[in-house]
């Protein structure tokens, strides 16, 4: 087993890692819509939220030798089941043809009252 970090990901808010990398699978932390060169939690933009989110994951997915097409599991936590729509055009963007397994989940609270949290499973060759 392997813990991940890279800067280009924010720093951990609790006792955990960005990602634990085991064999060929690599599991991928919440990630909160944290800009990691601030430390500032985006807000009062969703789009910009859930771009930063997904970014996040993409980026530890990354460090791990990956890269998008790497990514299998997505699980995505929304305080506002309503910005879904919103959701999947930032998703679609960042994704592109790549369709990796997925379930969003409405959430009534979520860490440092962020919008939504993204977490990911990737399998790396």
């Amino acid at each position: 087993m392997r813990y991940i970090y890279t800067e280009k990901a924010p720093k951990p808010v609790g006792p955990y890692s960005q990602a634990v990398l085991i064999g060929n699978l690599l599991f991928v932390s919440g990630q909160l819509p944290i800009n990691p060169s601030t430390g500032e939690l985006v807000k009062n933009d969703f789009k910009e939220a859930a771009k930063q989110a997904l970014s996040n994951v993409i980026e530890i997915v990354r460090a791990s030798g990956g890269d998008v097409g790497n990514i299998a599991k997505v699980t995505v936590y929304l305080k506002d089941i309503t910005k879904f729509s919103e959701f999947n055009e930032v998703y679609s963007k960042l994704m592109g043809d790549h369709k990796p397994a997925r379930a969003v989940v409405a959430v009534s609270s979520i860490p440092r009252d962020a919008d939504l949290m993204i977490e990911a499973v990737a399998y790396l060759e």
